[in-house]
């Protein structure tokens, strides 16, 4: 009897979406196509997932993101060495900020850097540096190895150009964090990092740093991989 109850409310629930009596908001709604001003929902990193093989659905995304706020170009699929083919990637120049140097991304990693800094870390950096951030300093996104370089195992994300290793921020006001210096400060400093961190993983499956081993100590590295490992 319940499973019947289940199987019609179930039928009802999808006439009434069907004919617009109930409107699920886009951010919510899984086949929506995601859009870069959409607040971050648990829904989000299942669009992003859905992304990795829609270079088309994604490079629609990352043009919903304005003009004046992306710089990036699209990548062709090639092979950078012959054991770690990149497809569905794109190379970005800037965005809301600076970087050190552009980055190779797969479409959907670009994608959540662009919504993990338009929703938490610039709104972070204004509460808690007083500035927004104008740079932001890495040490790369692709390299064609193993995790934690290890001669055996399995390929490290950075073999498909699916995370970003982040040092440090500059900020409008002239200020400059590092990872490294600054991730035990006890004032705003620390209270952004963390504040940074816990932001990436909404978008991001993954974002590791100083808390989980000496291997990250001067850095964030931002991967898509899982669906939520963030320390």
């Amino acid at each position: 009897m319940r499973g019947t109850v289940f199987i019609l409310a179930l039928i009802a629930l999808g006439v009434a979406l069907q004919k617009g009596i109930i409107e699920i908001p886009r951010q919510w709604a899984p086949w929506a196509p995601l859009h870069i001003d959409d607040p971050i929902t648990p829904v989000t990193k299942l669009k992003l997932k859905r992304l990795e093989g829609d270079r088309q659905g994604c490079l629609a995304a990352l043009d919903t993101v304005p003009a004046s706020e992306l710089d990036y170009t699209p990548v062709a699929d090639y092979s950078p060495t012959a054991s770690c083919p990149l497809s569905n990637i794109v190379r970005i120049n800037s965005s809301s900020v600076r970087f050190n140097r552009s980055f190779v991304a797969s479409c959907p990693m670009a994608l959540a850097w662009v919504m993990f800094e338009r929703h938490e870390l610039q709104p972070a950096a204004v509460e808690l540096m007083s500035s927004r951030v104008s740079q932001v300093d890495h040490v790369g996104s692709f390299a064609c190895r193993n995790v934690y370089g290890r001669s055996t195992g399995r390929r490290s994300e950075h073999a498909t150009a699916e995370a970003l290793d982040v040092t440090g921020f500059r900020f409008e006001n002239g200020q400059r964090i590092t990872l490294i210096s600054n991730w035990d400060d006890e004032g705003s400093v620390g209270a952004f990092f963390r504040a940074a961190r816990d932001g990436a993983c909404k978008s991001f499956g993954n974002v590791l740093g100083p808390n989980y081993n000496a291997a990250h100590a001067d850095h964030f590295h931002m991967g898509m991989r899982g669906y939520g490992l963030c320390r």
